[in-house]
C-alpha cells in the first residue's frame, strides 16, 4: 500500500481508502462487514469512509464495531454532517446545532472519542457559512476533530471555507468528489481550485459503481448477487447501464491486460493518477473485492495507456462542472432505454 499526505497537511492517508456507503447496514450484515474490514487491514488500508446518513446511522455503527480492538491511532477514521438523518426541522444542513448534535451522535456510533476528518457532506445555502466553520472549530479545539474538509463543494464555496478556516485557524485540508474515467466534473474548477487551495480530494465512485470493473455485461441482466440486483444499490447502478456504456467500458480490457493489472485495478488507478487525488475510495460486498482493488495502488499508467483509456470513453466522458454539486444527474447515454409500455 501506499501512503499520501492529504493535501499540504501532515495527515497521510493509504492511497486506496475503504468507503462503507451502500454496504455496511445495507447489503452486508455486522460479520460480513467485519471480514471487509479486516481483508482492508491485510491490505494495507488504513483510511475508511463513512457517513451519518449511510443506513441511517448503521454504516457507523458497524464500522466502528468491526475496527474495535484496533489501535486507534493507526487508522484514520473520516465522517460526514449535512444530509438528513431524521425528520426534524433541525435533522439536517450545516447548522451549529446539527453539526455539534451530529458529530456526538456519531463519535457513539463509532464508538471513538474522535474523527481525524469531519466532513461537510455537502453545501448548505441556507446557513451562513461563518456559523458552520465556527461549528467546525469548536469540535477541532474540543479534540473531536482533528482536521475538517468538505463533499461537493464548488471552487468559489472552497474558497470561502478555506478563508474562513484560515481565520478560525483549524485546519480545513479536503474535498471528497465523486471522480472516475466517466465523471470528471471537477477537473475544470474544482481540482485546479484544490491543488491552488493546498486541499487533497479524497475520490469516491472511482468504480463508477462497479460499471468500470467490467462486471456487468450489454444486454445481460446483472450477474446473481451483484450490487445491480440489490435494491438500494441498483437504483444507483441503473443509472450507469445502458448498452453503449457497458461496451465501452468493455473496451478497456486489452488496456487493463497492457497495464498488467484488472480492470478495476485500472480504473482506481487511473483515479489515484489524478493531480491533487490523495486516497480513491471503494467498497466491498466481499473481502477478496478488497484485496484485488488495493493493490490498485501500486499500478502504474503511462501516457500511452491513459490516451488509450481516453480514446475509448471520450464523448461518454461528464465534464460539465455545473454537475459538482448534482452527482446523480448523469447524461442520458449513460442511462439504458425506458422499459417499453
Amino acid at each position: 500500500m501506499e501512503y499520501r499526505q492529504l493535501g499540504r497537511s501532515g495527515l497521510r492517508v493509504s492511497a486506496v481508502a475503504y468507503g462503507n456507503w451502500v454496504t455496511h447496514g445495507n447489503q452486508l450484515d455486522d460479520d460480513a462487514a467485519a471480514a471487509c474490514v479486516a481483508a482492508a487491514l491485510d491490505a494495507g488500508i488504513t483510511t475508511f469512509d463513512t457517513a451519518d446518513r449511510y443506513a441511517n446511522g448503521r454504516a457507523e455503527e458497524a464500522l466502528g464495531k468491526a475496527l474495535s480492538g484496533v489501535r486507534r491511532s493507526s487508522i484514520e477514521l473520516c465522517t460526514k454532517v449535512c444530509l438528513p438523518v431524521g425528520p426534524g426541522a433541525n435533522d439536517a444542513g450545516l447548522s451549529r446545532k446539527h453539526i455539534i448534535e451530529g458529530c456526538h451522535a456519531s463519535l457513539s456510533r463509532l464508538g471513538t472519542d474522535y474523527v481525524d476528518l469531519y466532513q461537510a457532506h455537502r453545501y448548505d445555502d441556507s446557513v451562513p457559512l461563518e456559523e458552520t466553520m465556527l461549528a467546525f472549530a469548536d469540535l477541532v479545539r474540543q479534540g473531536k476533530v482533528l482536521y475538517v474538509g468538505a463533499s461537493e463543494w464548488t471552487a468559489p464555496q472552497l474558497r470561502e471555507g478555506l478563508r474562513l478556516a484560515a481565520e478560525l485557524r483549524i485546519p480545513f485540508i479536503a474535498n471528497q468528489p465523486q471522480y472516475s474515467m466517466v465523471w470528471r466534473v471537477v477537473e475544470a474548477e474544482v481540482s485546479p481550485a484544490c491543488a491552488d487551495l493546498g486541499l487533497g480530494q479524497l475520490a469516491w465512485a472511482p468504480l463508477a459503481m462497479g460499471v468500470l470493473t467490467g462486471r456487468y455485461e450489454p444486454g445481460r441482466r446483472p450477474p446473481a448477487g451483484s450490487r445491480a440486483t440489490d435494491g438500494f444499490g441498483g437504483a444507483f447502478i441503473a443509472r450507469y447501464s445502458s448498452d453503449l456504456l457497458l461496451s465501452r467500458v468493455r473496451q478497456l480490457r486489452p488496456v487493463a491486460e497492457a497495464a498488467g493489472c484488472t480492470m478495476a485495478q485500472l480504473a482506481v488507478a487511473w483515479v489515484l493518477a489524478r493531480p491533487t487525488v490523495a486516497s480513491a475510495i471503494v467498497g466491498a460486498s466481499r473481502p477478496e473485492q478488497l484485496a484485488e482493488t488495493a493493490k490498485a495502488a501500486t499500478v502504474r499508467l503511462d501516457d500511452e495507456l491513459i490516451a488509450r483509456i481516453d480514446a475509448v470513453l471520450d464523448e461518454l466522458v461528464e465534464r460539465d462542472p455545473a454537475k459538482t454539486a448534482r452527482p446523480n444527474d448523469v447524461m442520458s447515454a449513460w442511462r439504458p432505454p425506458p422499459a417499453a409500455g
